[in-house]
């Protein structure tokens, strides 16, 4: 008789206990799961780069090659944990498998933000022996959360509408059931095994077992915090609210005039931000929203204007790069980038070792780079400082449409029309300050215009943008 499935898919999180719930996978006769095979920076557990004869670049070139070879390396059922920040195109294969069956591991968000936190302080992500425990408590951070919250939403709904759209099914298992026998041995006879657990194993613990308050430093800020947000937005899944999250917190208000700003990471923020806190008869800004906050702010300021600003495609994956990638803050995409791409980067804290013709090279390398990552081609994550713009815009959409979309190249006129807009007076926005080893100018060739009209097509084309350099 045929089996059910050829192959499975764990779909988790972060601190959701999924190292519990695969050793238990393992348990069953026949049956492996790989770990995260398809994790960015390494193949299924931290700093292993080559597996069953597959590495990095390889997976990176074709990750449907590590699929074939586990699922013949495997005698019953393979399968692997997957995160929503790996490879996506693995992803999109998987869902779209009936073959493959789908198993959605899910924690209350709120519980598995604070083990990450403890995990990050304590460098302990897995516990085998009790008394090695190592404790920490977690400090909450609201806008933090929010994005947590908004990474794990996003990730089940794509989950929820790719079932729903194919007419699949998948298993839904929640952190407190991963200890409880029948639901695992339930789990067995989903997956069309004849095997049977006779216990939960024992080898991997839970690492905080106090009660959520105790955990954490600053309890009633986090209470506070927690009561700001709409309580639908925390509904389990597979129902997450919102559907289409926008990044909130990064939204800033001046505090003398009904101006919102919706950023465009990558754009000129600091300009605007310095302008905005200095329109109107109060100096400052209003930030750190959250969405019940903008809500009220919304209410207490009719005939608000909102806006965002648009920089030119190109000048903004150079702002990406520098600011992002050359500097270190996206450090594992920087690590990919060096070993999976080739891309020569001195050390965040010796840029000044590169020269000119060194960063032009590397700069081009990143935009030919942006080409596939944005067509869902690579394993890497699409950071906001690079995602196009047009698709952060249709972001917004979801608590607030922009009045406004002004041009970098025209930001004093647009500011000025916006002050005027709402009947107050403003002063010049500040002069950018030059914070990259080199300016786009300097570079630029005539290549990087091509490659970035490639990554960034659609903006050109729904923008209207012309080249940086005529």
């Amino acid at each position: 008789m045929s089996r059910r499935f050829d192959r499975f898919i764990l779909l988790a999180n972060m601190r959701t206990g999924s190292n519990f719930l695969e050793a238990n996978l393992n348990a069953l006769d026949g049956v492996i799961c790989h770990g995260e095979a398809f994790n960015p920076h390494f193949i299924g557990k931290k700093d292993r780069e080559e597996y069953l004869g597959i590495n990095l670049a390889d997976r990176e070139h074709d990750p449907l090659a590590l699929l074939r070879v586990m699922e013949a390396a495997t005698p019953v059922l393979a399968g692997f944990r997957f995160f929503h920040d790996h490879d996506p195109r693995i992803l999109h294969h998987c869902l779209h498998d009936y073959r493959c069956a789908k198993i959605v591991l899910t924690r209350n968000p709120v519980e598995s933000y604070i083990s990450l936190k403890i995990a990050q302080a304590t460098g302990q992500w897995k516990l085998g022996d009790a008394r090695r425990r190592r404790e920490a408590q977690a400090h909450f951070d609201a806008a933090e959360f929010e994005a947590h919250m908004r990474a794990l939403q996003g990730f089940q709904v794509e989950i929820m509408h790719t079932l729903q759209t194919t007419g699949q099914t998948a298993f839904y298992i929640d952190y407190d059931d991963i200890n409880d026998l029948a639901v695992l041995n339930g789990l067995a006879a989903f997956l069309g095994l004849d095997a049977r657990l006779d216990a939960p194993i024992d080898n991997v613990k839970k690492q905080n077992p106090e009660d959520t308050e105790t955990k954490v430093a600053n309890p009633a800020e986090m209470a506070a915090a927690l009561a700001g947000l709409d309580r639908f937005n925390l509904s389990r899944t597979p129902n997450f609210e919102p559907r289409r999250g926008a990044s909130v917190p990064s939204y800033l208000a001046a505090a003398g005039a009904p101006l919102l700003y919706l950023p465009l990471r990558g754009g000129p923020e600091q300009q605007v931000a310095g302008w905005l806190s200095s329109v109107g008869a109060t100096s400052g800004l209003l930030q750190a929203f959250t969405q019940k906050t903008l809500r009220d702010w919304q209410r207490a300021n009719p005939g608000a204007r909102s806006f965002t600003v648009l920089r030119h495609p190109l000048a903004r994956a150079h702002a990406a790069f520098c600011d992002r990638i050359l500097s270190g803050a996206c450090g594992e995409v920087r690590g990919t980038l060096k070993r999976a791409y080739k891309i020569d980067m001195p050390p965040p804290d010796r840029l000044d070792r590169q020269d000119m013709d060194g960063h032009r090279t590397a700069f081009l390398q990143f935009l030919r780079f942006l080409k596939g990552n944005l067509a869902g081609q690579t394993s890497v994550r699409i950071d906001a400082a690079w995602a196009s713009q047009g698709a952060v815009l249709q972001g917004f959409a979801g608590m607030v449409q922009p009045d406004h979309i002004l041009r970098e190249d025209r930001l004093d006129q647009g500011l000025a029309f916006l002050a005027d807009e709402v009947g107050v007076s403003a002063l010049q926005p500040p002069e950018a300050r030059p914070t990259h080893p080199f300016t786009l100018d300097q570079i630029w060739t005539p290549d990087m215009e091509d490659a970035a009209r490639d990554a960034y097509a659609r903006d050109y084309q729904q923008f209207g943008f012309a080249a940086w350099r005529a």
